[in-house]
């Protein structure tokens, strides 16, 4: 006898036995005739979920619904007739449906979080019984493949419309709260006959960038070998003992260290960092930091991750993107003005330092102002100023810094006992406005709770490096002047922008004469500060750098890793 064919048969007695109790306790049994296996499939569904709703969704086993709930509202509404087999036989769209389960990875899915692999192992357990007498006549099997493909539907369906990352409630969609109802519905009409395809692609972004990138992500796939058992560094770390075992395991994995080391000493590992740095053009410092463990980390497992993240970012975003709207970057350090999905202006940007983000928000530009005055945030008066005017009362003259009242009076730092604050002061610090003003000559101001906005700069040199995370925390926009242009264009009704806007005139005088005067905007351009670590850009996907740790945090959430 062929070993696939004692295979197969060794398979089916596993699941016969193995599989055996299934809600209630009951023992699996065979159908007498096809004829009844439908009716007996509908009683052990009906029996199954009951004990599913019981205990969290749990099969009797290590298997688990992910949404018994609203599995069991539907069955209970459709009188628990089985819906993906029929008298013993795989309905056409039970077939369209284990295919799409086994090609989730070009979606950006995985397909264990749909019960790949025990639908597989039922669908071989079918193919095996040729004669129709044994698992094709298991009402316990045809049990297991209802409830598991019913669970995929909803979980596939649901993943590819809001995504799998933890609720944002900054950019929180209206419809993003988990509706069953929704994808329930979606199921009824592939009931009736409609393409599976057509109403999975139904529920994804219509984001152009999302598209490019699983585009992108097809065409990795033809070629990277995602089965890597490369060792997996977690950074920022929660455990160090932890984290520097993980990373001697991967530099004895590049060679960089050897497999006979027990005992890695400070200056062993430091020399093993040297030596990967200078292999992959990193600084070269010997120390560990985002840099080398993000390139550590970059193999071809880590980066079908990477993209699965990115994908779902764009799930975060509306439905209906804006006509008009100002795309921040934060980890690609860029700015871009989008007009019908047209660049209309590209611009470098600085952001915040990893102590300091730039928040991701969603807003509109309210106004303008020329030689704006900054008025120092309390969180950099905690962290900054207030430790050296306990020193020296006299850093702020050194500074530029004025030291006022809330209702504007002037004070003399010299006069105030700075030692007895610790939590804020009772003051406004404010630099007044000039050339030397950390804002430079013009500040783009949008509601937000961050107390944030995009400006000028007066280190324009900082445009020149190729990592920008340097600001406090608000976007520092390289083309502030090519901006303010688009924007009064557009406040002035001149959308095509053939002539410049007489406004233009003003805001140059006021820039040229070095005054402050504000610009009040009647259309608000929308304003997206996102977090996007890979995208497609000339046709090959980039990956930036893990500037706030964000994709760790997202690789836990979706590879369910505690």
């Amino acid at each position: 006898m062929p070993k696939t064919t004692i295979f197969l048969i060794l398979l089916t007695l596993a699941l016969f036995f193995g599989w055996s109790c299934m809600g209630e306790g009951d023992a699996s049994d065979t159908a007498t005739s096809v004829e009844a296996l439908n009716e007996k499939v509908g009683e052990r569904v009906q029996k199954t979920l009951r004990y599913a709703l019981r205990h969290d969704g749990l099969l009797e086993d290590s298997i688990q619904l992910s949404y018994s709930k609203a599995i069991s509202n539907f069955y209970n509404e459709n009188g628990f007739v089985p819906i993906w087999s029929d008298a013993g036989q795989s309905k056409q769209h039970a077939d369209s449906m284990l295919v799409f389960v086994r090609d989730a990875l070009h979606y950006g899915l995985f397909p264990q979080h749909y019960h790949a692999d025990n639908l597989q192992k039922i669908q071989l357990a079918f193919e095996a019984d040729t004669a129709g007498t044994s698992a094709r006549r298991d009402i316990a099997l045809w049990t297991r493949y209802e409830l598991l493909l019913t669970d995929a539907f909803i979980g596939i369906a649901r993943d590819l419309d809001v995504g799998r990352l933890a609720i944002d409630s900054t950019f929180l969609r209206a419809d993003s709260i988990f509706q069953p109802k929704t994808y329930l519905d979606q199921l009824k009409q592939l009931l009736n006959g409609a393409s599976l395809s057509s109403i999975m692609h139904g529920f994804e972004p219509v984001h152009s960038d999302y598209h490019a990138l699983k585009k992108g992500l097809r065409r990795f796939l033809d070629t990277a070998n995602i089965q890597t058992k490369d060792a997996y560094i977690d950074y920022p770390y929660r455990d160090s003992m932890v984290f520097i075992s993980q990373l001697t395991q991967r530099l004895k994995e590049l060679g960089a260290l050897s497999w006979k080391v027990e005992q890695v000493d400070t200056l062993v590992l430091k020399n093993a960092i040297l030596k990967v740095q200078e292999q992959r053009g990193l600084t070269r410092d010997g120390k560990y930091g985002p840099q080398l463990i993000g390139s550590l980390n970059l193999n071809s497992r880590e980066k079908m991750i990477r993209l699965a993240i990115n994908l779902d970012r764009y799930k975060k975003m509306p439905k209906q993107m804006p006509e008009r709207y100002i795309w921040v970057n934060i980890p690609g350090f860029y700015l871009q003005v989008r007009e019908n999905d047209s660049l209309m202006l590209h611009s470098k940007i600085v952001v915040g330092k990893p102590k300091t983000r730039t928040p991701l928000l969603q807003s509109a530009i309210g106004n303008i102002i020329t030689y704006p005055q900054w008025t120092i945030p309390n969180s950099i008066i905690i962290k900054e100023i207030l430790p050296a005017l306990k020193r020296n009362p006299g850093y702020l003259s050194k500074k530029g810094y004025s030291l006022l009242t809330w209702k504007g009076e002037e004070v003399d730092p010299y006069t105030v006992n700075w030692s007895k604050y610790t939590k804020g002061i009772p003051y406004k610090i404010v630099q007044g406005s000039g050339d030397d003003n950390a804002l430079g000559v013009l500040k783009f101001n949008f509601a937000n709770p961050f107390d944030v906005y995009m400006h000028d700069t007066n280190q324009r040199f900082y445009f020149d490096r190729s990592e920008r995370a340097l600001s406090h925390g608000c976007v520092r926009v390289q083309a502030w002047d090519s901006l303010s242009r688009y924007v009064t264009a557009l406040d002035t009704g001149l959308a095509e922008r053939k002539q410049p806007p007489a406004i233009l005139d003003s805001l140059h005088k006021w820039l040229e004469n070095k005054q402050k005067r504000t610009i009040s905007l009647r259309y608000r351009l929308p304003l997206y500060f996102r977090y996007v670590t890979a995208e497609m850009k000339n046709d090959k996907i980039v990956f930036y750098g893990d500037l706030y740790g964000e994709d760790a945090i997202a690789r836990r959430q979706l590879m369910k890793v505690p």
